[in-house]
């Protein structure tokens, strides 16, 4: 809406008033030292593409790569390249508090930090091949950024080692104790769906322009094989033609993973995706931990407990930000597989989408939110006559900070227009 006032906002938390010499952003107000999700290089791209101001974008470029070596080296304990991060925005989500020392010591590698890291380079790798069309220096990057993806790519999917489930057919966080065992934290939640927004396609003039490119990233894969093997398509895209898809999972994996999202019983409510699967009201997870019992459970409304100060809730209720994720993921995997790559939607209904059409019946169910019904209700306002029928308020819907996960009633923050006024762009993101 406004591009000039975006990139401010951006460029200021990238001075050094900021950004601090390692490389750090500070995360929120009442403590620096905490890690939100590193969402600034996909936000400086997003605007980039509005008006191609590339001054702006090589201003950004230099300061964006230091916090993802930031990320690098001190958010990867072990360098396996699997990732952990803390809360990362989350909140309650997790069996733990992931921002705090675990009952049960070790460490938690996180499916959504892994996710948040693959994103990032994907989108440093863009921002790289832009500014390398007029400086090749830049390309030099780009081969760099390509091989952390490989990297990233390759650890994240491994069947065993990685982030990947192949029983349930999703990606879970991972509880590494100190004697080296690992315990699969088997929560479905927004932490494994972010994996599905890793997806990011490039589009076949890469090829063309930047044969160098190419060849150096089939020469990385032949000089190591277990990464090769271990990437989905064992690394054949780098042979291919056509354009190229970075993600973190094959086609296989994508239609298990959209089964359960787009599951009425698990993730897919009348107005968006769930933070949590409606599936835990009935099964919920439980850890048991020196005779504590850690349990997560369905929770469309409020939360039941204290974590981060209870006043927020990632057990079920609809979140705007992750569905914008999930959008943007689908309109790109769309890009690459095209209209012959169908899914049910809703799952068990018979009716069959192409991706572009998943994104759109979301983009539909987000936006019914604040749409009047036919009794002149909003579901955001949650039943509240008032503001269907007082003239003060018939045309002042709230931005609430999320929704209730079976009815989309408002919750939270009411005026939240910092993610939840994303709504206003979905017909727009959509339809291009």
């Amino acid at each position: 809406m406004d591009p000039d006032l975006a990139k401010r906002q951006i460029e200021l938390l990238l001075t050094r008033r900021y950004l601090h010499p390692n490389g750090q952003i500070p995360a929120y107000e009442w403590n620096f030292s905490d890690v939100n999700p590193p969402v600034h290089a996909w936000a400086a791209w997003f605007i980039y593409q509005l008006d191609h101001d590339k001054a702006f974008l090589k201003r950004v470029f230099h300061p964006l790569l230091r916090t993802f070596d930031w990320w690098l080296n001190r958010k990867d304990a072990d360098g396996r390249n699997l990732f952990q991060g803390g809360f990362l925005g989350l909140d309650n989500i997790g069996v733990f508090d992931r921002s705090a020392p675990l009952p049960t010591g070790g460490r938690i590698d996180q499916a959504d930090g892994t996710a948040w890291m693959a994103l990032y380079c994907q989108n440093l790798v863009q921002m790289a091949l832009e500014l390398g069309k007029h400086d090749p220096a830049y390309l030099e990057h780009a081969a760099t950024l390509l091989e952390n993806l490989a990297w990233i790519a390759a650890a994240t999917g491994h069947v065993g080692s990685g982030l990947w489930d192949e029983d349930d057919g999703f990606f879970f966080d991972v509880l590494r104790h100190p004697d080296g065992r690992a315990t699969p934290l088997k929560v479905r939640s927004a932490v494994g769906l972010l994996p599905l927004a890793a997806a990011t396609v490039i589009n076949a003039e890469v090829r063309r322009d930047h044969p160098g490119l190419v060849d150096g990233m089939r020469e990385f894969l032949d000089r190591h094989p277990a990464v090769r093997n271990a990437l989905w398509g064992h690394g054949t895209q780098a042979d291919a033609t056509g354009p190229v898809l970075f993600s973190l999972f094959d086609p296989d994996r994508l239609r298990r993973i959209l089964a359960r999202m787009l599951d009425e019983q698990e993730f897919l409510s009348p107005h968006g995706i769930r933070s949590l699967s409606r599936w835990h009201e009935r099964h919920p997870y439980s850890l048991v931990v020196d005779g504590v019992e850690h349990r997560v459970g369905y929770l469309p409304a409020e939360s039941d407990n204290g974590m981060f100060g209870g006043n927020s809730n990632w057990r079920g209720p609809v979140w705007f930000p992750i569905n914008a994720l999930v959008i943007r993921a689908l309109l790109h995997l769309h890009e690459y597989f095209g209209d012959g790559f169908t899914v049910e939607c809703p799952t068990g209904s018979g009716r069959y989408l192409t991706l572009r059409e998943v994104a759109n019946d979301l983009s539909e169910r987000l936006l019914d939110t604040f749409r009047c019904g036919v009794d002149g209700m909003r579901p955001v306002h949650g039943g509240q006559k008032r503001y269907a029928t007082d003239p003060h308020w018939q045309g002042l819907p709230l931005f609430y900070e999320y929704f209730q996960g079976d009815n989309g009633a408002g919750l939270g923050a009411s005026h939240q227009t910092g993610w939840t006024a994303l709504v206003a762009l979905l017909p727009q993101v959509v339809t291009r």
